[in-house]
């Protein structure tokens, strides 16, 4: 909020890394994302059906597109001011109520890039937590702020977003016991093993004493990797480095801990 306050109004309108949107747009985005799960989460309101039937995770996705965009397009009638206040109010009140809900509780929605229809309270406020991150990034990234200083916040993001892995990794053969190690470095790293056991993909922290695999790469180069941050072939290949058998490494360099 300290960041949004002092912005000149020439920043609102500087392009992010979230395709076609300006910071006003991913702040817009924010304020939705909020005030929908106070709604539909604390206030028990139902979600409104969707025009259509949702039949495959394309339409899944479509139908996400639609709604976010349908949000950005009305806030163009916001003032930053506006859009900043509205943000602060929603926040407070998100947070408020996260804190009153029990770990254990089951969560509101499924967290659909982990390849699941219900999750544990914790996975969903959790991917709450990852998308309000990155996008706040995605803001900073665009005006030249520095990112939050503290790497317990991006190792929250990094832990939840690697638990996508097996999901992304749905479709990769393998057989059993080959492994497929991320390794990744600075303050907010650790080390992760996507394990193929009975037909199916695992993940656990460590690593194996001889990995199938290897991809090491920067705390920094991962959430920008997992949330889309990083574009074009050349700036993805730059980050990484991998050992081992190349073609079980590749599938991460496409995996992504969003809706896309």
């Amino acid at each position: 909020m300290t960041l949004l306050r002092g912005l000149p109004p020439d920043d609102w309108h500087r392009p992010t890394v979230a395709g076609s949107w300006l910071v006003r747009d991913v702040v817009a985005h924010l304020v939705d994302l909020t005030f929908r799960r106070l709604s539909f989460h604390r206030d028990r309101m139902a979600p409104p059906p969707p025009s259509k039937s949702i039949t495959s995770e394309r339409d899944f996705v479509d139908f996400i597109n639609a709604i976010n965009a349908q949000w950005v397009d009305a806030a163009q009638r916001f003032s930053p001011r506006v859009l900043t206040d509205l943000l602060e109010k929603a926040s407070a009140d998100l947070a408020d109520w996260f804190e009153s809900l029990p770990a254990d509780a089951p969560g509101l929605f499924g967290v659909s890039w982990a390849g699941e229809m219900e999750s544990d309270g914790w996975f969903d406020i959790g991917r709450e937590f990852t998308e309000l991150w990155h996008h706040q990034e995605q803001i900073r990234m665009a005006v030249g702020a520095p990112t939050l200083d503290d790497p317990r916040f991006l190792k929250a993001v990094i832990e939840i977003a690697v638990r996508g892995l097996p999901h992304a990794y749905r479709d990769v053969p393998a057989g059993d016991g080959e492994t497929m190690v991320l390794v990744i470095s600075g303050p907010a790293g650790g080390t992760w093993t996507l394990l193929r056991e009975g037909g199916r993909w695992q993940i656990t922290t460590g690593e194996p004493p001889t990995p199938t695999s290897r991809v090491r790469l920067s705390d920094e180069a991962a959430w920008k990797l997992l949330f889309n941050a990083l574009r074009g072939e050349a700036q993805i290949a730059s980050a990484v480095r991998i050992d081992g058998k190349r073609q079980l490494a590749e599938p991460l360099l496409r995996a992504r801990s969003i809706v896309v």
